[in-house]
């Protein structure tokens, strides 16, 4: 095992130093690198987003809880992946399984298969219908190359249709004119090994731009609770080529594709009818896929125009419970008009495929191996000015055709008025659905086995616990009641208040059936727990943004975020379990404090400090945390920084195991050195 507790404690204390006695100087203007802090709270809110309307507004102006992240926020984070700069988003519950796995969910339903929430790289949808979640570790690009990540608060299905039920994560990269010449980029630290990229920019003749990069990285094993060896290592190679351009006619073009390869480490708990009843096993997981993706868009007037888009995408992995290879087509249709001047309407239509092979082992199984599951949809917004710079009402509604569940509707309404310029006020009203997934309808998982006479099974022989899937499944539903208040106090302050009331139905449980005795391999009981819609309840919350400017070199930004969730059965259901462990698997407060200094023209301090409520369910204790970042530039096109990660204590947990048992890893204090060059 590696010991780095000494040299990371005393990396922690020259953070806190140079900290406390950094004082500001005067600053210059850098072209090389985007300085958030040079913005006013004004231009803040004024960013350009696009997917809260499926249509460009201004950050101010969207009807629903929505947060940016910036190239800045991610380079000034010292963050080198996506989950890991997740963690800076108000509201959002991000949380490390192990080095390798996250969950991430907004406003509750925290799991590594976590199904309520809509992820997108570019446009294209990056959740996998094998269990309506994300896997994490496979969602990566060029962390230089991100121009911006939106994301939703609450539901945006009448948008983005099915599984966009409690947020939407878009993560739009730069246009390639943006990244001309030549970037490189490295890195090494106590957790993080090795990584590196390289990007090379260019044009081609008057009319286009384009790019190319590669990365790798390799990160370390951590530990176990026990201070043992947590077998999840993870490296990954990755390469990618993005085109833009435009024509005479109107019309800009975009294609995009990159390849992955990769190999994590995970520790396996894998039920045995031999004492213990539970063996571990370090197994390794081998990934690989890529995708291909063509957009256009054709001007047709002012504020109307369409785009058409199209990609391919392949995923696959191995690991000793199963293997899968999945083939995704799809395309879309969209197009904005402005009608007379008081609507501005979005509408489109959109078709998928997916198809997948699975390998199976004992334990964990989908039957049928192969499967074929397609999504036809179409939607329509129109957003209506009833009083010019006053009020705007909001209505749309998404329809889809599903292979699982056939017809879905998700209507909303969002209402927004703004009495002055310096405040806001919205209000929504959402249906949305999460459809069932492949691995609901069709696994068959071996969960638990009991040995004779423990809790929870009286019998002189074992217990085993086997969870079948089923075709009788609806879709889960949401109606969802939010509220927004945003005010610009003065020139240097700003709050952004949202608070929401969920009412869920449908909820996904897992009913018990009579036990049967089997004799092979050994005498024992069986329970089957057969997937069903008999849960149901209602959560709600308030999330807090504030952002002060107290100095011109010197931004801070506060959060909180207050979660109560309340489950219960239906009246025939018999799974007290499930619900006690989805009440218990989200914090119920969360507190962030993030500082951006920039202590003089070319070098700046930034710290991120939060704190994260207990998950009780899944025991894993509160915990107060603390990143700290220190960056200098020498020459205009060079930066180098150090970050320390998790500095306050060595090690902590952040989640647990779950229906897929693996052995979770701490999280542990870490410093890491990086390098960016652009040239």
């Amino acid at each position: 095992m590696r010991d780095h507790c000494a040299v990371r404690g005393h990396v922690a204390v020259a953070f806190l130093c140079v900290g406390l006695l950094a004082t500001p100087c005067a600053r210059a203007e850098d072209s090389s690198f985007d300085d958030l802090t040079k913005l006013s709270l004004e231009e803040l809110l004024n960013i350009e987003v696009t997917s809260a309307a499926k249509r460009p507004q201004k950050l101010g102006d969207a009807t629903s809880a929505i947060f940016v992240l910036t190239q800045e926020d991610i380079r000034r984070s010292g963050a080198t992946s996506i989950p890991e700069a997740l963690r800076m988003v108000p509201g959002l519950q991000v949380a490390r399984i192990d080095a390798n796995s996250w969950a991430i969910t907004a406003r509750g339903f925290a799991s590594r298969f976590a199904n309520k929430l809509l992820v997108l790289i570019d446009g294209r949808t990056v959740y996998t219908p094998l269990f309506s979640g994300v896997f994490w570790d496979r969602q990566d690009t060029m962390m230089e190359d991100v121009e911006r990540i939106e994301i939703i608060r609450g539901p945006g299905a009448a948008l983005w249709g099915a599984n966009a039920v409690n947020g939407v994560i878009n993560v739009i990269t730069k246009h390639s004119k943006e990244t001309q010449g030549d970037l490189a980029s490295v890195a090494v630290g106590t957790a993080e090994r090795v990584s590196g990229a390289f990007r090379h920019g260019g044009a081609i003749g008057d009319s286009a731009t384009y790019r190319a990069y590669a990365k790798y990285f390799d990160r370390y094993d951590s530990t176990t609770a026990s201070n043992g060896p947590g077998r999840d290592g993870w490296r990954y190679g990755r390469a990618g080529l993005r085109s833009d351009g435009e024509t005479a006619t109107r019309d800009t073009w975009t294609l995009d594709a990159d390849a992955y390869r990769g190999r994590l480490g995970e520790t396996f708990m894998t039920p045995s009818f031999a004492a213990p009843f539970i063996s571990t096993t370090n197994g390794k997981t081998d990934t690989d896929g890529g995708h291909v993706l063509g957009r256009w868009n054709h001007s047709l007037a002012e504020g109307s125009d369409f785009t058409l888009q199209s990609y391919y995408d392949r995923t696959g992995f191995s690991d000793p419970r199963l293997s899968e290879s999945r083939d995704t087509a799809d395309v879309q249709l969209e197009h904005r008009l402005a009608i007379a001047e008081r609507h501005e309407v979005v509408w489109g239509a959109g078709y998928r495929v997916t198809h997948d092979d699975v390998n199976n082992s004992a334990a964990l199984a989908l039957i049928p191996t192969s499967r074929t599951a397609q999504l036809l949809s179409a939607f329509g917004q129109d957003t209506v000015t009833i009083v010019a710079d006053r009020f705007y009402l909001t209505g749309g509604a998404k329809i889809e055709y599903n292979t699982y569940t056939s017809v879905e509707f998700q209507p909303t309404a969002r209402l927004l008025w703004t009495p002055n310029a310096s405040e806001s006020v919205w209000t929504a009203v959402s249906r949305a659905v999460r459809t069932p997934s492949r691995a609901e309808e069709d696994v068959r998982l071996i969960s638990s086995v009991l040995p004779p006479g423990a809790p929870g099974n009286p019998s002189p022989l074992p217990l085993e616990t086997l969870i079948s899937g089923s075709h009788a499944l609806r879709a889960e539903t949401l109606t969802a009641y939010e509220v927004g208040y945003r005010l610009q106090a003065t020139s240097s302050l700003s709050f952004d208040l949202a608070g929401f009331y969920n009412d869920y139905r449908n909820l996904l449980s897992e009913e018990p059936g009579a036990p049967t005795l089997v004799l092979s391999p050994v005498p024992h009981f069986v329970v089957p727990l057969t997937a069903a819609n008999k849960l149901h309840g209602d959560t709600y919350g308030l999330e807090l943004v504030s952002t002060w400017q107290p100095r011109h070199w010197w931004r801070l930004q506060g959060s909180y975020t207050f979660l109560k969730v309340d489950l219960r059965r239906d009246a025939d259901s018999l799974a007290p379990a499930a619900i006690e462990a989805q009440r218990g698997q989200s914090p119920r407060h969360q507190f962030g404090l993030r500082s951006l200094i920039d202590v003089t023209s070319n070098v700046s301090f930034d710290s991120f400090l939060r704190y994260v409520d207990a998950l009780p369910s899944l025991g894993v204790p509160r915990y107060v945390e603390l990143n700290l970042r220190l960056g200098w530039r020498p020459v205009p096109n060079v930066e180098l920084a150090i970050v320390g990660e998790s500095l306050i204590r060595p090690a902590h947990l952040e989640f647990g195991s779950e229906t897929l048992p693996v052995v979770p890893t701490r999280v542990e204090r870490a410093v890491l050195f990086q390098t960016l060059v652009k040239f």
